[in-house]
């Protein structure tokens, strides 16, 4: 079965006087869990796992902007965090993100060690740039294919294991601006939500040159940075006090444009906004904003998706195993399709079965379940809840 390759990250209206709404305005409940907020991010994660799994999807980048819906979910929380001071939040949520990130990046380097692997082998790289594993202020070395075609996995497997950690690294970041940012948002909220996307005019047009160690955590700046900072715009209620026509108009508006500049560049994959880092920050920007608009802060679940109230709990509880595991749990499924495509009964028994991607993507949830099994509790721990196997509740 021909295995999809995963594309890294390009490396990726005014409010009243132009303030942020004060105390007269109306700002939306921020107590307990917002339902619609988490179903979002479950939605994100789904079509994240389907992206990396089935082959010629890339029109779900058009669909569901999953990285831009992230980023802004991302931001919305953050906003919320920095009520309390800036330096305890900043541990919190270092925290947070380290610890699950430290059990990952543990096992791939064992793996890599093992089939004889040292960071020295790629060119520029070095044995202290191997804590980017676990400190993702950059992208840490990994090897493009190791090992052969004939192996127990396949020789893409590492390369796809450590091209997904530039979201990992462009959150560190983000979170780690966050003060500054949200200071800035507070004193002119609507050029710091251009300017990441004005930074990226120059960077895509070619004006400025950059170094190749800036270079995708600048683009992925400009390509999510605003979608970022409209996090801060519904958590402060400036989102929701402009009117949703606007807001509508506007975001297609900048959909439009987003779908304009990728015309130009599409390659084989068709629209994968992936690769088109100033179409992807437009079209995700555009479609945040009318998603986030209509936001309705559900306390539970509406009636006719209640059925999914477990699911997208456990998902959210386990949203960063979920994204750091399930490339690594994709080759791992390969492989077995491939041992079963051996076996000459079952080969001729359930042709269909193995043949199907739905296979792939079905066996990275049973997996994804062992995992949170195993070392999921580390999200709980990292939050200083207790450890929990199953947190669907």
């Amino acid at each position: 079965m021909q295995k999809p390759t995963i594309s890294p990250s390009p490396a990726p209206p005014a409010a009243t006087a132009g303030r942020v709404p004060g105390p007269n305005h109306a700002t939306p409940d921020h107590s307990g869990r917002d339902r619609y907020l988490d179903l979002l991010r479950a939605i994100a994660l789904v079509r994240i796992v389907a992206y990396h799994t089935f082959s010629g999807v890339a029109w779900l980048t058009l669909v569901f902007p999953s990285m831009g819906v992230m980023f802004a979910l991302a931001g919305s929380l953050m906003a919320r965090s920095l009520q309390r001071p800036a330096m305890s939040v900043l541990k919190s949520r270092t925290r947070r993100l380290l610890l699950p990130l430290w059990i990952y990046s543990a096992t791939v380097l064992v793996l890599l060690f093992w089939q004889g692997w040292s960071p020295d082998q790629e060119e520029g790289r070095s044995w202290p740039e191997t804590l980017l594993w676990f400190f993702p202020l950059g992208d840490p070395p990994f090897p493009a294919s190791i090992g052969s075609e004939e192996g127990l996995v396949d020789s893409l497997w590492a390369h796809e294991a450590g091209v997904i950690l530039w979201y990992i690294r462009a959150y560190f970041w983000f979170m780690l601006l966050s003060p500054l940012l949200l200071a800035a948002f507070r004193r002119r909220p609507w050029i710091t939500l251009a300017a990441p996307l004005g930074i990226m005019v120059p960077v895509a047009a070619e004006w400025v040159t950059l170094p190749d160690w800036a270079d995708s955590g600048v683009t992925d700046f400009a390509t999510y940075g605003s979608c970022w900072i409209l996090g801060f715009a519904l958590h402060s209620g400036a989102l929701r006090s402009i009117p949703r026509w606007i807001v509508f108009s506007a975001g297609a508006v900048m959909m439009v444009l987003g779908f304009l500049w990728a015309a130009p560049h599409l390659e084989e994959a068709g629209w994968d906004l992936n690769n088109i880092p100033g179409a992807d920050g437009l079209w995700a920007l555009g479609f945040c904003a009318m998603l986030l608009r209509v936001s309705p802060s559900w306390k539970s679940l509406p009636r006719p998706v209640r059925i999914l109230d477990k699911p997208v709990t456990l998902i959210n509880n386990r949203a960063v195993t979920i994204y750091l595991w399930h490339t690594l749990l994709l080759s791992v499924c390969y492989a077995i399709v491939d041992r079963l495509y051996n076996n000459e009964q079952i080969a001729e028994a359930l042709p269909w079965l193995l043949e199907s991607e739905w296979t792939l993507f079905a066996g990275i949830w049973l997996l994804l379940a062992v995992v949170f099994l195993t070392v999921g509790w580390a999200e709980d721990v990292a939050a200083k809840r207790s450890p929990r196997l199953w947190p669907d509740r």
